[in-house]
């Protein structure tokens, strides 16, 4: 009898541990990572076009990587929590933000 409940507190803690990972829901969120994918693109495009200096290319380049930098500390624990994507969403709006004000700058012609 001893080792029958021995034997069910295994299981029901291996149960616990996989029920509980089930409920932290996923690490990968298909939006950040389109998003990524999408603001990148959008540098890229914005320094062939001219819109962009290399220099704010850069800036926007490290912007990006610590967008992907936060997200791999939040995702360390084995999960991404709701809180966790908000605020992850919010820095890839504000880098957004940043990557349209940077193409639509008006670059000032110096007059003589």
């Amino acid at each position: 009898m001893k080792k029958f409940g021995t034997t069910m507190l295994a299981a029901s803690a291996i149960l616990l541990f996989l029920l509980g990972n089930s409920f932290a829901g996923p690490t990968d969120d298909p939006v950040i990572k389109w998003r990524e994918k999408n603001q990148e693109k959008r540098i890229d495009q914005g320094v062939k076009s001219g819109e962009l200096t290399p220099k704010e290319a850069g800036k926007l380049e490290r912007e990006q990587a610590r967008i992907k930098q936060t997200e791999s500390r939040m995702k360390a624990d084995g999960k991404l929590t709701n809180k966790e994507r908000a605020k992850l969403r919010r820095e890839q709006n504000r880098a957004s933000n940043r990557i349209y004000n940077k193409k639509h700058n008006q670059k000032k012609a110096k007059v003589n």
